[in-house]
């Protein structure tokens, strides 16, 4: 009874770690749509150029030295080791402080050499209030990583939405503040901190209240101990390089961030111009990871189940669980990806006032499938045991990126941008899939129902544009309010028939279909597939 009870709540606590996780990436994407509206392209330029710092510090402190000091309370706690304030604690919060505050004086007194490299001098003092997030990661990080230690999740889930509740909440009031009052824009960028940090704080109050009420489980006294190298070792590889396969899109945002203005500026624009052209450009990593959230994160479900099927050697599951993980990440991405690219002239409008930039917006549309693919690909090699290639593919494909803005931007402008983009993360993908081939005995081709996909995309293709003219033959497309109706009206026209033609065409085997909601009713609209 007492098992059965234990493996409910860590079903219960890893169900809530990935609400948590998608809520937060829902809000971190989405946010960015209302910002852009009230501080404009140049005001969202100057946030974006800080967003992929204050991004890496937030996924270091949900994911890295968590999940490194989770690892240490898990292996001290199976070896009997010490979990006391003095022999563990301490040493950790010391071996973090120390990380922290060299990535902190990295940036702040980096930041006019940052800042010059970015091309815009003026961005100097956002640096400076942005490196002051790196603080606080031993404070958040070290709560989180000791509950999922002891297998308790509910800690690290709520102080997880709490910080992003907090840190957009403030980010909106602060810019609306700024921008009402007629500020300098790059008071949009110290505004941006200034939230992270609220937000950071906000999770350190829940974490503590949890850590007074429940401080007797996390505590172990016993003479052996871990030594400081093996601390260090585990908190910076750990902690920093499984951040890296999470970072991909971040990384490219940060690429970008340095590679940009100064191109943008040889293809003929004056700086304001390429700050605004970039604000432009920026618009699609909102809807690029709202896409990429929506496909990976059901597929990213069934990681762990690899994980648990592989310790126990079962092959036939594994390789039936890594085959439904590369499927779902496909169907929903590629519907994502296909729509997006159809509606971007109006969803463009919709959610950011104009249609400018719409091809390049179209292009990083396409990345929404390759995108997802990689992360769902990257995280089932961690599945595996497999985390540094996989980070070194991440990194070689932000060189490329690097590489390819400075050779494309002065020729094609954003459109350039976009590109390198598109080629970067498929160099990634296409890395994944050659170390997944050569590392894990296990088939990457089986379960993709590739006949079925393409008739339902052809499907949806048609009913979204015959949904479309039939709006526009109805509504004058006049003003922004007209958008609403065309963009929700062929998304969820576009939405349902494609489902429903996955399900017509046999996409998913009986077993699959009684895994969905309301799983009977829908059974009916599929073509029988033998399991």
């Amino acid at each position: 009874m007492a098992i059965h009870t234990k493996q409910q709540r860590l079903l219960r606590g890893a169900l809530l770690l990935t609400l948590a996780g998608l809520v937060g990436k829902v809000l971190s994407a989405g946010y960015r749509i209302p910002l852009q509206n009230i501080a404009g392209d140049v005001g969202f330029y100057i946030y974006q150029q800080v967003y992929p710092i204050l991004g890496m510090a937030s996924m270091i402190s949900i994911y890295g030295f968590p999940m490194a000091i989770s690892s240490l309370v898990a292996k001290a706690r199976a070896e009997k080791r010490s979990l006391s304030l003095s022999r563990f604690y301490v040493p950790v919060f010391g071996v973090m402080v120390t990380i922290s505050i060299v990535l902190f004086c990295l940036i702040y007194f980096g930041s006019p050499v940052i800042a010059s490299v970015m091309g815009d001098s003026n961005l100097r003092e956002p640096l400076e209030v942005t490196s002051t997030v790196f603080l606080l990661l031993p404070f958040t990080s070290i709560g989180r990583g000791a509950f999922q230690g002891i297998d308790d999740m509910t800690p690290t889930a709520v102080s997880q939405m709490t910080e992003q509740v907090v840190r957009v909440s403030v980010i909106i009031l602060a810019t609306l503040y700024f921008v009402g009052e007629g500020y300098n824009y790059y008071y949009v960028g110290s505004g941006a901190a200034f939230g992270s940090i609220a937000g950071g704080l906000g999770a350190c109050f829940v974490l503590s209240l949890f850590i007074v009420k429940r401080r007797s489980s996390l505590l172990f006294h016993s003479s052996n101990a871990f030594s400081m190298m093996e601390i260090a070792r585990t908190m910076v590889l750990t902690g920093l390089f499984l951040c890296v396969n999470y970072m991909m899109l971040l990384l490219m945002q940060f690429a970008d961030a340095f590679t940009m203005v100064s191109p943008l500026k040889e293809y003929g624009l004056s700086l304001e111009g390429a700050q605004k052209m970039k604000g432009i450009f920026d618009r699609g990593y909102p809807l690029l990871q709202l896409g990429t959230v929506l496909a990976s994160s059901l597929a990213l479900a069934i990681v762990p189940s690899v994980t648990k099927k592989r310790l126990e050697n079962k092959a036939k599951d594994v390789e039936e669980n890594v085959g439904q993980a590369m499927k779902l990440s496909l169907l929903i991405s590629v519907a994502a990806s296909v729509g997006l690219f159809m509606l971007l002239p109006e969803v463009n409008v919709l959610l950011f006032t104009s249609n400018e930039g719409t091809t390049a917006l179209r292009i990083l549309a396409i990345v929404i499938v390759f995108a997802s693919l990689t992360l769902t690909l990257s995280s089932l090699l961690q599945g595996f045991g497999i985390v540094f290639l996989p980070a070194l593919t991440v990194g070689g494909g932000i060189v490329v990126k690097g590489v390819l803005n400075s050779l494309l931007i002065p020729f094609y402008s954003i459109t350039g941008a976009a590109i390198a983009t598109l080629l970067s993360v498929l160099i990634i993908l296409l890395s994944n899939i050659v170390i997944f081939r050569k590392r894990v005995p296990v088939s990457l081709k089986a379960s993709i129902p590739w006949r079925a996909t393409i008739i339902s995309l052809g499907i949806m293709v048609m009913v979204v544009f015959l949904t479309g003219e039939a709006y526009k033959g109805l509504v004058e497309m006049n003003d922004r309010q007209d958008y609403i109706g065309y963009c929700l009206l062929t998304i969820g026209a576009g939405g349902v028939s494609y489902m429903i033609s996955l399900l017509k065409t046999g996409a998913f085997t009986e077993d699959e279909v009684k895994e969905f909601p309301m799983s009977s009713k829908i059974k009916r609209l599929t073509k029988r597939r033998s399991s």
